[in-house]
């Protein structure tokens, strides 16, 4: 079994917060306290840095198939340990095992995907045009890193930062959610089992997010932030960045359009609004927001989308056949309700749910609406929850202004089965990844991010490496 680790992880040590503070860990599905973790305040915030700072040099220097080893040997131990960190994800997270287990299978699969690429950095050697000098490139590692991942993906936000990070020759600081410290914690544990030198890697657990993080910014000493959370903060963050001029990399909130057409397999497109819209309870910045469907279809995908909804179980997490867990917290339950109860107000008609359950735990019920008035408010808020807005439009240009009117742009999805009009619609859409006639476009494999108020840079795929490398030039004349 998994150890439960509390502790703030430093320099290779498991230490107790200097102030003794500890925050506690709720579970979403009863509200009770499963534990309390070291709660770290600005002094171990520089101790993790001092240590970060003192291991980047020999990591930059360690080889990079050493590096690839030990990201192998996270993701091996990862893989066997699948059923134990999926029942603490889910005991701190809420989500459903079977949905906990398939995030332990993607979480892994970033350490193995950055274990090859750490080995294929490469550099150059070129004539330059006067024919008189060589230009010689190399790759460096940015330096010490402040990573800050989310609560909704607590384990694979985690490898997905971590991963480029190692095989870079990057040493970091981790500030995992409050909310979910638990996945965090342990996968250091596992890091150091891989043989991950002492301070490469430290963990500082906190609910004191700028005491922690801002003076680190604003130091000089890291050098590189790559944040996961909402558009607001990612703002405040990147002002602080701004002093000493830290590089950023950050994904951001969604506001994700769903478009299908009259000619669309309408099996293959709820298939996708259930992917795209349950996945993690639709604690997702890539879920489905709002559904623009084409009238002439519009109340048929609505029915059949409802009746799967509708078949949903919902319950706590650990239960054998459960679909759907709690949201994370109250305060998320109830930002989900109001945003139904303006929509209905404003003439939405609940195909579906709409109502949360009696009893305890952050519950709420898989909800479907029909004749979503343009002015409610969870057509530009980003909901976080299990609710499906459908909308109806008319012609590919009226669905093309509506979906890109707004700030963000992380991610589109679209139902056709017209190959010109797919190509056509995913070119117009102004977002950083489209699925077309798929609701599921994460892959440890391929660039993740948006554009405008969704974020800067990519994760995953080759070019998530490069978000942690510099280049070189080297002038070198040739007599």
């Amino acid at each position: 079994m998994t150890e439960v680790l509390t502790q703030l992880f430093i320099g290779g040590a498991w230490v107790d917060a200097a102030d003794g503070a500890t925050l506690p860990v709720d579970d979403p599905a009863t509200g009770e306290i499963l534990c309390h973790v070291a709660d770290a305040g600005s002094k171990d915030a520089r101790l993790a840095e001092e240590a970060a700072v003192q291991a980047q040099t020999d990591w930059a220097r360690t080889p990079p198939r050493a590096r690839s080893e030990i990201l192998r040997r996270a993701y091996e131990i990862i893989i066997e340990r699948t059923d134990e960190l999926a029942h603490l994800m889910t005991s701190e997270m809420g989500k459903p095992l079977a949905e906990a287990r398939g995030e332990v299978a993607y979480a892994a699969e970033f350490f193995r995907w950055f274990s090859e690429e750490a080995v294929r950095i490469d550099g150059g050697l070129a004539t330059l045009p006067d024919g008189r000098n060589r230009m010689l490139l190399s790759r460096r590692p940015v330096g010490p890193c402040l990573l800050i991942t989310p609560w909704n993906f607590p384990l694979a936000m985690g490898t997905r930062k971590i991963g480029p990070a190692i095989a870079a020759g990057c040493t970091m600081v981790l500030k995992p959610a409050p909310q979910t410290p638990l996945s965090s914690l342990a996968l250091a544990g596992i890091l150091k089992e891989a043989g991950l030198p002492d301070g490469v890697l430290n963990v500082v657990t906190t609910s004191r997010a700028g005491e922690v993080c801002e003076p680190l910014l604003r130091g000089g000493r890291i050098r590189k932030l790559s944040f996961t959370g909402s558009t607001a903060v990612g703002r405040l963050l990147l002002a602080q960045c701004a002093d000493t001029v830290v590089r950023t990399s950050m994904e951001l909130g969604g506001n994700a359009p769903f478009i299908v057409f009259d000619d669309a397999d309408l099996d293959v497109a709820v298939d996708g609004a259930m992917v795209a819209k349950m996945r993690n309870m639709g604690e997702a910045c890539t879920a489905a927001n709002r559904f623009f469907v084409h009238r002439s279809v519009a109340d048929e995908f609505g029915r059949r989308l409802a009746e799967r909804m509708g078949a949903l179980v919902v319950g706590p997490g650990t239960r054998g056949g459960v679909d759907v867990g709690p949201l994370i917290d109250a305060g998320g339950r109830a930002k989900v309700e109001e945003l139904v109860a303006d929509a209905v107000e404003r003439g939405a008609e609940v195909l579906v749910g709409g109502r949360r359950p009696e009893g305890p735990g952050n519950f709420y019920p898989p909800t479907v609406l029909a004749g979503v008035d343009p002015a409610s408010r969870l057509m530009d808020t980003e909901i976080f929850g299990p609710v499906a807005a459908i909308l109806t439009f008319d012609d590919e240009d009226e669905v093309l202004r509506r979906a890109n009117d707004t700030p963000w742009g992380l991610v589109g999805y679209v139902f056709t089965q017209g190959l010109d009009r797919g190509l056509r619609v995913s070119e117009g859409l102004e977002v950083g990844m489209v699925g077309l006639n798929t609701g599921l476009v994460s892959n440890p494999a391929a660039p993740f991010g948006g554009v405008k108020q969704s974020g800067l840079g990519r994760e995953g795929g080759r070019v998530g490496l490069d978000e942690f490398l510099e280049y070189q030039y080297v002038a070198v004349p040739v007599r």
